[in-house]
């Protein structure tokens, strides 16, 4: 701290003393061997599906820079939930894993420390912009995830490319839905979760916030296009077996049919396709197909990034190791080990060069992605635009009363939630 008063350099040494005692007694976590011989260990923690990596990984940041990292396991989204107390009591780690989304709203609370990046690590203008917020960078890039397109080899031979396509696949009869007269389970999206419905707004010209998803004051999701996007979500309800207007259970609905051969086309994230690779089925991956404007489905951009938390011991260690992670031959190795596509460019060509199918279609929908907004005030939008999108695909609202109604409630929640920011 900065004080005019002092005008000699015996003071000055006399206060810069007591600052580092001050310190040393308020990081109860600091050991005494930590902040005496400079110890460089660091400690990680990931979830059980990255420890086998994660392990090589150790063990040659350990052989090039003499460094003890410690892997502990557990749930990743717990992790991030319990970061305020781990980092005031000192359990905290000093790196781990978290989703794009969740980032800049821990940065801004002050739960991350700021994070430079790497040349090696070779991002690019969208995955810098998922973990930049208000000017500040909280995380490194690691995996790029967005929505695809899953299909039935066994029903169709290719994917389709329009939506003008699927519309046709719903008129055949092979899909009618058994039980509900007229209806069709040829194609199914998850269109009452706002996470899938998005693209159909984006693409149509709706948005979140203004300014990249920067602006919460500037809330696009009643404007002409997202009205549009949701009024084309209105036809295929109007297609759809009841079931899919159940907010909690039409995703299971739709991973059912999909399973059992009912469904030809579904729109879901990389996740899924371990589910269906135990469920046995003939499937294949592409990119969404393009919008009745001729326009791209544009989904939401994410994934997740290392990030290291304002507990950390050793932040110094810990951005080398986040270096080292983010590194063309780490994230070459992470793929490897994964299957997730790498946010570095440099590993992310590698990957593709695999001529794997989801890999190519995460990679290809990814170039007409919007970044996810990830500013704390996105946390208001999601259950406003969950009641807007039921809303209107049920018929209890029209579709501009149901947005409208929506935004205001986004707008009012924005006003007493961040009055003071």
């Amino acid at each position: 701290m900065k004080n005019k008063a002092l005008k000699s350099a015996a003071v000055l040494g006399t206060v810069a003393l007591a600052s580092l005692i001050l310190a040393a007694c308020g990081n109860k976590a600091s050991s005494t061997k930590s902040s005496e011989s400079g110890d460089k260990n660091v400690t990680v923690y990931v979830e059980e599906q990255y420890k086998a990596y994660m392990e090589k990984a150790a063990a040659a940041f350990e052989k090039e820079t003499g460094s003890k990292v410690t892997i502990k396991t557990g749930d990743q989204m717990g992790g991030l939930d319990n970061l305020s107390l781990d980092n005031q009591s000192g359990k905290a780690p000093d790196v781990l894993m978290a989703p794009y989304d969740r980032v800049g709203s821990l940065g801004t609370d002050g739960q991350l420390n700021e994070v430079k990046l790497s040349k090696d690590s070779k991002t690019d203008k969208t995955t810098e912009s998922l973990v930049t917020t208000e000017g500040k960078t909280y995380g490194a890039p690691a995996v790029i995830e967005t929505l695809v397109m899953y299909y039935n080899k066994d029903l169709i031979s290719k994917a389709p490319t329009t939506f003008a396509e699927l519309e046709e696949l719903a008129k055949d009869s092979k899909y009618a839905f058994a039980g509900e007269d007229g209806k069709t389970s040829a194609f199914l999206a998850d269109w009452t979760n706002f996470y899938y419905a998005y693209g159909l707004l984006a693409g149509n010209g709706g948005y979140v916030f203004g300014d990249n998803g920067k602006d919460p004051k500037d809330i696009g999701l009643a404007n002409e296009g997202a009205i549009k996007g949701i009024e084309y979500a209105k036809t295929w309800y109007a297609k759809w077996p009841k079931g899919m207007q159940d907010t909690e259970g039409a995703g299971n609905l739709i991973q059912s049919q999909f399973q059992e051969g009912k469904t030809a086309a579904i729109i879901d994230g990389p996740w899924k396709a371990s589910a269906l690779k135990e469920a046995k089925v003939n499937y294949g991956v592409s990119t969404i197909p393009t919008l009745p404007n001729g326009k791209e489905y544009a989904a939401f951009g994410g994934g997740k990034a290392w990030v290291i938390p304002t507990g950390a011991k050793n932040p110094e260690v810990a951005q080398k190791f986040v270096d080292f992670l983010t590194s063309t031959d780490q994230q070459k190795a992470f793929y490897d080990a994964t299957n997730e596509v790498p946010a570095n460019t440099e590993a992310r060509e590698y990957a593709v060069s695999k001529k794997d199918e989801l890999t190519d279609a995460v990679v290809k929908q990814f170039q007409s992605a919007q970044p996810m907004p990830n500013i704390s005030e996105m946390s208001t939008v999601w259950d406003p635009a969950k009641t807007m999108l039921f809303d209107a695909v049920s018929g209890k609202k029209d579709v501009k009363t149901a947005a409208d109604d929506a935004v205001k409630l986004i707008k009012d929640t924005i006003a007493q939630k961040y009055a003071n920011k």
